[in-house]
């Protein structure tokens, strides 16, 4: 059987995403996670829990289904994400709960098994839209330190260096607004008897390493702004030392033909 977890958008608007479910669906909430019973068009079951920072776990769905729950959703997105992310595991009831190879074993059919699978596999893909923007920016970027060390400068114009610098503030501060979604749940605070269910899939899809990557990440797109604003002050101070010099040949040329006049 197939599991998707898929990440839409930034956020959910929660409240309204759970009333909309309790009238249309069989659905129930769990502190921020909302759970659908969900049965598709052509009648397939299926469990999906819906994670607050824009992200969905779906169990013994196909992907033709998975894109319609995205449509449904899409009204209650908060800056939704086109293409979305998503990753596909496949599972089974076998007795045992495990995690390996990219399969994942359910001691039984229990909800909250299953929940506390998707807090991992709903962190996973979120982390990997985080990954996916970072490697964006870096790619669009990576020919400023360039030229700095090649040429001594920025090939910017002091507009385009403003600019630079606020799109890279907006996603870092997206990023550092969502980068808590990476915590251990408050769910296993209350069921504390599945938290190695979420500890083992934390391992195998390696949140643990992937997030102090991420942190470094955001570290050196730290530094980059750092950069660009101290070139921006640069390209100012430069300005303001053109301006004086040329002030200051204006000056002495006024005082030479003064002092020309004066012989004539």
């Amino acid at each position: 059987m197939e599991c998707y977890s898929v990440c839409t958008a930034a956020s959910y608007l929660t409240k309204a995403l759970d009333d909309f479910f309790r009238q249309t669906r069989n659905a129930a909430r769990h502190r921020e996670v909302i759970y659908v019973n969900w049965i598709g068009s052509q009648g397939e079951r299926g469990d999906v829990f819906f994670f607050p920072y824009g992200a969905f776990v779906s169990w013994g769905l196909n992907f033709d289904e998975v894109k319609k729950i995205r449509e449904e959703i899409r009204p209650f997105e908060e800056t939704s994400l086109d293409p979305f992310e998503k990753d596909k595991i496949h599972f089974s009831i076998n007795g045992k709960s495990s995690f390996k190879n990219d399969l994942i074993s359910l001691a039984d059919d229990n909800l909250l098994t299953k929940l506390a699978f998707s807090h991992g596999l709903a962190q996973s893909v979120k982390l990997g839209t985080f990954e996916i923007m970072i490697q964006s920016n870096f790619e669009k970027t990576k020919y400023l330190p360039e030229a700095l060390a090649k040429h001594g400068r920025i090939p910017l114009s002091r507009k385009e260096i403003r600019r630079c610098m606020g799109i890279l503030f907006l996603e870092r501060s997206s990023i550092n607004l969502h980068v808590n979604v990476l915590d251990t749940p408050e769910f296993f605070w209350e069921y504390p008897q599945y938290e190695s269910i979420y500890q083992m899939t934390a391992v195998e899809l390696d949140l643990q390493p992937r997030a102090k990557a991420l942190n470094h990440q955001l570290d050196v797109m730290h530094d980059l702004f750092e950069m660009l604003g101290n070139e921006l002050n640069h390209q100012h101070s430069s300005r303001l030392e053109l301006a004086i010099i040329i002030l200051i040949i204006l000056e002495v040329a006024l005082v030479f033909f003064h002092d020309i006049l004066k012989l004539i």
